[in-house]
């Protein structure tokens, strides 16, 4: 019975081996087998309306952005500045601005005249973007609100 292990362990090494072997040379000649690129499958192009893909969800409308022709020519009226680009601070005092119609807060700012607060209003000042944050505006435009909010906290510019 001794001689049939040994003869069992030999065969089954054998077959290890050979296997082994096959196993490699399947596994080599599968590695360096060169593929034929022409034969394969070309992509499929899919045409589909590319504007549709790359659209946005959501469009963003922001209220008063649009410049509105007055009726006396091609600017904007003093009233529809001030509501569309400085109620904004000028109603509530944000950032230390003067309120519309307070005219203590008004009297110093008028006190240095029509230019420098028409300048100021124009280039910025302090907590203000130039013209009020609206670089659309001209600086004809600013100065009749600027004009229109001064007169109506005290002045008379």
């Amino acid at each position: 019975m001794s001689e049939k292990r040994k003869l069992k362990g030999i065969l089954e090494t054998i077959g290890v081996v050979v296997g082994s072997l096959a196993g490699a040379i399947i596994i080599i000649t599968a590695a360096t087998a060169k593929y034929d690129f022409s034969k394969a499958e070309k992509p499929k192009i899919v045409e589909n309306n590319t504007q549709e893909d790359i659209s946005p969800v959501a469009q963003v409308a922001v209220a008063n952005d649009s410049v509105v022709e007055s009726e006396s020519g091609n600017s904007i009226s003093a009233d529809k500045i001030i509501k569309a680009n400085c109620a904004m601070c000028h109603t509530t005092g944000l950032m230390g601005s003067p309120k519309i119609g307070d005219a203590e807060q008004w009297a110093p700012r008028i006190a240095q005249g029509k230019e420098m607060l028409i300048n100021n209003a124009i280039k910025g000042i302090r907590m203000m973007p130039a013209k009020g944050g609206n670089s659309r505006l001209t600086d004809e435009e600013v100065a009749a609100a600027v004009i229109s909010m001064a007169n109506a906290s005290g002045g008379k510019l």
